[in-house]
């Protein structure tokens, strides 16, 4: 009797513990919406990552549904083939790079420019910008994350250079999308 019971609490166990974690894997495999605050600068680089564009390095902090964040990336502006829906100012396309978040646990999840775009307000003085990513991966509770994200941000000029062109400029904005394969939410 005593081997049957053994037999059945172990058989039990390992049935809780399977299921348990192929609830968990699940859980990991379900999109999650992202969205985060940020603000930093985009500064212009001598750094050639495509010909006939201009790269920025961006430096953000911010903090959203995924935690306290730093974002660096570099990015090249290049000219645009159309104007973003609603402009009739001068516009630029955000036409590669790829950056990395890293967060409070040391995580970093890391992502590639898919597109992007800028319409700059001679009036106001600043320019909207949008840049989409695809997530690609990353360390930690990234490891096997994918996804879309999405940024919005408003660019303003701190300071030109001698040919009047902007070098460092304010950014602040908001990042929206879809992220998979996150192992735990904290």
């Amino acid at each position: 009797m005593r081997r049957t019971s053994a037999a059945t609490s172990l058989a039990m166990l390992f049935t809780t513990v399977f299921v348990l974690g192929i609830g968990s894997g699940a859980q990991a495999d379900e999109p999650r919406s992202v969205r985060m605050k940020f603000s930093g600068t985009n500064v212009a680089t001598s750094i050639n990552l495509r010909p006939n564009t201009v790269t920025d390095e961006t430096h953000l902090t911010g903090d959203g549904s995924l935690g306290a964040f730093t974002f660096r990336e570099l990015h090249a502006d290049g000219a645009s083939p159309q104007p973003p829906v609603g402009c009739t100012g001068p516009n630029f396309a955000v036409v590669a790079g790829a950056g990395v978040f890293t967060f409070e646990d040391g995580s970093l999840l890391v992502v590639t420019v898919a597109d992007g775009s800028a319409c700059i307000d001679l009036a106001a003085g600043n320019a909207a910008i949008t840049v989409n990513y695809q997530i690609t991966g990353g360390t930690k509770r990234f490891r096997e994350a994918s996804g879309e994200l999405t940024m919005s941000g408003t660019l303003m000029v701190v300071l030109r250079n001698a040919s009047n062109a902007p070098q460092l400029l304010t950014n602040t904005g908001r990042i929206k999308g879809k992220i998979f394969g996150v192992k735990h939410w904290d």
